[in-house]
């Protein structure tokens, strides 16, 4: 298994597992390499869970047939549409103000929310159903209380979507798919 580390200007040692089944470590510039070393033996479980996750999906995206650049623009199109009003439906109930919103063709994000408050969607979120868009939508406004992912956030999160574990299981499983169709 190849490991990609990088180190940058942060505060803590994360791990994340690519659409392509590759691991990166994100490290502040002062963290060694013992100390990686004895992170990554830590959460090699975890590590070796998500990359064999991610092959499956792989293997499974294989089956479906990728997006043409006609259909991401369509896609993108429908979701310029949609994605605002949602945005704009789920504001009050969370709280908050938002800045701009973007639609993109992501391969590894369905959203982020920027400190700054504008969000950003993926285009593929309108190959899913609309209660998933709809839990994306609340866990980016969610960010604008809680830039994380503690306790507090997913709360929030719950306060709004008292169902979002069911949707964030539904996106686990077959995000994966979806988004190998973009090529």
């Amino acid at each position: 298994m190849q490991i990609e580390i990088q180190r940058c200007n942060r505060k803590s040692v994360v791990i994340t597992v690519n659409s392509k089944a590759e691991v990166i470590i994100k490290a502040p510039y002062n963290t060694t390499n013992a100390e990686i070393q004895e992170i990554l033996q830590k959460r090699a479980k975890w590590i070796k869970d998500h990359v064999d996750k991610v092959k499956k999906e792989i293997e499974r995206a294989k089956s479906v047939e990728p997006l043409s650049n006609e259909e991401l623009s369509k896609l993108g199109d429908k979701a310029v549409e949609y994605i605002p009003k949602r945005v704009e439906y789920f504001a009050p109930k969370v709280g908050v103000q938002y800045g701009r919103i973007t639609i993109r063709n992501q391969k590894s994000r369905w959203g982020s929310c920027s400190s700054k408050g504008n969000l950003n969607f993926n285009c593929l979120l309108m190959l899913t159903p609309p209660e998933i868009i709809d839990y994306v939508v609340v866990h980016e406004l969610c960010h604008r209380k809680e830039m994380n992912h503690s306790f507090q956030f997913w709360a929030l999160v719950e306060k709004v979507l008292p169902d979002y574990r069911e949707r964030r299981k539904w996106l686990d499983e077959n995000g994966g798919v979806i988004i190998g169709r973009m090529e």
